[in-house]
């Protein structure tokens, strides 16, 4: 019997994946990527994936970090991710599911919400990521493999997210929007500050670290949970009126996957997020909770 026809909007297991490996309408990304080390994630590519990856690096493909003023992982042009995509063979018609080894949030969901903004509906993350696939004992590959020529037919999506400061402090002025920082706690309360210069979050928003979305085994937790812990935080809005930030308009992606998941469509993306806020030092801030 011939497995499901794939249609993965959200998640995929690694078993679910595994029974189409080797589909010809079946593009995987690996976004296996470290902070630390930028080049650790491109050599972890060359030591194993999964059969048929391309790997895709979080600085170099998923962001242009040429443009200033937009935080320290700005979105890729349109055009040039377009002929990325193309080069991954990517078509309006290939179901695509990325991985990293983060539970998606370097930089899977990262991928997977570009793929949306491009226009593309198949697309997923795989759950539980690369460590996931390697504890199924499912088959692992170190070729690389054939590259494409014809861009992707892109049709970016503005809606979908923000860059304008200005306005996201007009609108939570306004009480128009929730703002979701998905940096861990610390961080949000300006106790430490590993990576950019200035600790502290936009006055106004409120924290859910990313990593609340995650189970202990590194899966996503059961839709119907998340949906009752993103209505809590909602406390009667709309989904839509969610903007979702983080450090760099990373690990954001991972909220906004997990609301999706749950079933709260429409929430958006302040894709320069706290690094591109305080690029401009009279921008408010604030500490603690």
């Amino acid at each position: 019997m011939n497995p499901p026809a794939m249609d993965w909007t959200t998640l995929v297991s690694p078993d679910e994946l595994a029974a189409h490996l080797g589909a010809p309408d079946l593009r995987v990304l690996d976004c296996r990527f470290d902070l630390a080390e930028a080049n650790a994630g491109w050599q972890a590519y060359g030591r194993g994936h999964i059969p048929g990856a391309y790997y895709a690096h979080l600085d170099t493909d998923l962001s242009d970090t040429g443009r200033s003023g937009l935080g320290r992982h700005p979105l890729p042009d349109p055009q040039v991710f377009a002929a990325i995509l193309g080069r991954w063979r990517v078509t309006p018609d290939c179901q695509v599911v990325c991985y990293d080894a983060a539970g998606g949030a370097l930089a899977a969901a990262r991928a997977w919400w570009l793929l949306r903004a491009c226009g593309h509906r198949r697309v997923a993350v795989l759950d539980g990521g690369w460590p996931a696939w390697q504890a199924a004992g499912l088959t692992v590959a170190a070729d690389a493999p054939e590259q494409g020529r014809e861009p992707y037919p892109a049709r970016w999506d503005d809606s979908l997210y923000s860059v304008d400061a200005e306005a996201v402090a007009q609108d939570l002025a306004a009480g128009r929007i929730l703002l979701l920082d998905a940096r861990a706690t610390p961080r949000f309360r300006g106790e430490v500050e590993p990576i950019d210069s200035r600790a502290g979050h936009v006055p106004g928003a409120c924290n859910r670290p990313y990593t609340e979305n995650l189970g202990p085994d590194g899966r996503f937790k059961p839709a119907a949970r998340l949906r009752s812990e993103f209505l809590a935080l909602l406390q009667g809005r709309s989904p839509r009126q969610v903007l979702h930030m983080c450090g760099s308009g990373v690990t954001a992606t991972h909220n906004l996957l997990a609301m999706e998941h749950a079933g709260l469509t429409g929430s958006r993306l302040y894709a320069p997020s706290w690094s591109g806020w305080i690029s401009d030092p009279a921008r408010p801030f604030a500490t603690g909770d």
